[in-house]
């Protein structure tokens, strides 16, 4: 479904990339692990085309999305959760998801799509008529991958979504992520600093250390070399 080739980025005049390739098959949850400057965030950033890349091509479904213009590639059925959350505060939790469902695919199931996002948040559907804003953070996170999820996406990009967030919180994001992919099969990709959640949490994994891959695999294999998750995280 998606793939990554050779891809390096120039960002604030640094090599944040340098030559990664990795894929993304149809169905699979890949997380990209690394810690902060590892460059995991930049290629979010390219991905959505918030980023230019330097070299190197994107594919989504055979498609060159370096080719794409960053508000078309919504349509194409990709949902970015950013870093941070960035709900809309002055909003209430429904005009949220509706914003999040202005793509074609969006709009095309909102109704459908909406009771599945309540189901899986609760919260969300006693809360609806709420400011986004004076929701608690973990709540704020609840609302931003709902917000994804209403674009009725084939690909979900999901941001560090334990940053700042309490450990208690960060297992029931995790947890219920988890069931996104469980129970509708849905393709996420997942960068996160927090390695051994996301490692629990996805079927392949991607090891970034000063924006070069590392090591790629298998979560078995990965959570068994812990020597390779050392080096990226404390350079030992």
């Amino acid at each position: 479904m998606l793939e990554v080739e050779n891809l390096s980025v120039n960002y604030g005049g640094l090599r944040a990339l340098s030559e990664i390739s990795f894929s993304v098959q149809k169905g699979q949850f890949v997380a990209v692990v690394g810690a902060n400057g590892a460059g995991k965030s930049t290629l979010f950033k390219t991905l959505s085309g918030t980023v230019r890349a330097t070299a190197g091509a994107i594919r989504f479904d055979g498609r060159d999305l370096l080719q794409v213009a960053p508000h078309e590639r919504a349509h194409l059925g990709i949902a970015h959760v950013p870093e941070g959350r960035k709900v809309f505060a002055s909003l209430s939790v429904l005009e949220n998801l509706e914003m999040g469902a202005y793509s074609r695919r969006g709009r095309a199931h909102f109704k459908q799509v909406l009771e599945g996002i309540y189901a899986m948040f609760p919260i969300l559907a006693d809360r609806r008529d709420q400011l986004a804003g004076t929701l608690s953070g973990g709540q704020q996170q609840m609302l931003a991958i709902g917000r994804g999820l209403a674009s009725s996406p084939r690909l979900l990009l999901l941001d560090e979504p334990s940053l700042g967030l309490a450990p208690v919180v960060v297992d029931e994001i995790f947890d219920r992520i988890g069931q996104i992919h469980r129970e509708h099969g849905l393709t996420i990709l997942l960068v996160e600093q927090r390695a051994g959640e996301a490692l629990d949490a996805c079927d392949h994994g991607v090891v970034l250390e000063s924006g070069r891959i590392v090591q790629s695999g298998p979560r078995s294999s990965l959570m068994a070399d812990t020597g390779a998750l050392r080096s990226a995280y404390i350079g030992a």
